[in-house]
């Protein structure tokens, strides 16, 4: 078995404690970081090296975004795509030892008003979509995408699916731009395949609630999907939610899949 997990940590380096944490009690084979925060030069390696994790690769950017891979398997053909279309640091991909390629996206959140004539950070957030619904569209291989999509498509992956159809991460455009990609490779959404609506299902909570997990206002915004030839390898997919109340949490919490190969 192989477990694969996905983070968006919102700063390894200032969260490195609860990073080290998750690693020794969940002990993912590979896990998946979005939002690092940090130049490729300063990824600070030495603790998941220490925990067997030598395997690292890394799409990172000063002060902003960032992605990596940090594996205890042998990475190769690394890939660094630019669907942003800016050379922002928003994509890395591997290939696994089995053959499986492995895809580590942050889609940008997109601002806050859903109007990309008004607000052009919401533009690039669907033309991004786009160039991965292209790129979805010609995979010839195995593929596991995961990351943080800043949108929660579904009414149960958020707490309250009227009051936010007009904010950004859950308006109706975004949905449908979601769906676009998901059935240009005809995706499998490990998340819902395990844990099926309408159960609510969240991976992010907002820093600004006084009690997080009292007012339980949640998004499910980061994901795992994978093509459907690996569906039937995938055996388990949990959250782990615990983590939103570790010391300095990052305000998205781990998820976990299990593949057999």
């Amino acid at each position: 078995m192989t477990s694969i997990a996905s983070w968006n940590i919102n700063s390894v380096r200032a969260r490195i404690g609860i990073v080290e944490k998750f690693l020794r009690e969940e002990a993912p084979d590979v896990l998946c970081l979005q939002e690092t925060k940090v130049e490729c030069g300063l990824f600070p390696k030495t603790m998941f090296e220490a925990l067997g994790y030598q395997h690292i690769v890394t799409n990172g950017q000063r002060m902003h975004h960032g992605v990596a891979i940090v594996s205890r398997l042998p990475l190769s053909d690394v890939r660094r795509y630019d669907w942003q279309a800016n050379g922002e640091a928003r994509h890395i991909g591997v290939t696994l030892p089995s053959g499986v390629r492995l895809d580590n996206v942050y889609v940008p959140a997109g601002g806050d008003i859903p109007d990309r004539t008004l607000n052009p950070k919401f533009g690039q957030k669907l033309d991004f979509l786009g160039r991965m619904t292209d790129w979805a569209g010609v995979l010839d291989q195995p593929t596991v995408l995961t990351g943080d999509f800043n949108i929660a498509p579904l009414e149960s992956d958020v707490w309250n699916h009227k009051a936010l159809l007009d904010v950004v991460s859950h308006t109706p455009l975004e949905v449908e731009t979601l769906a676009k990609l998901q059935a240009a490779s005809d995706w499998v959404d490990l998340g819902r395949h395990f844990i099926a609506a309408p159960e609510p299902l969240y991976t992010w909570w907002s820093y600004r609630a006084k009690d997080w997990l009292a007012s339980n206002r949640g998004r499910r915004l980061d994901h795992m999907w994978a093509t459907p030839d690996l569906r039937a390898r995938a055996g388990a997919h949990r959250v782990v939610q615990p983590a939103r109340g570790w010391e300095r949490p990052s305000d998205h919490i781990p998820l976990v899949t299990e593949f057999a190969f």
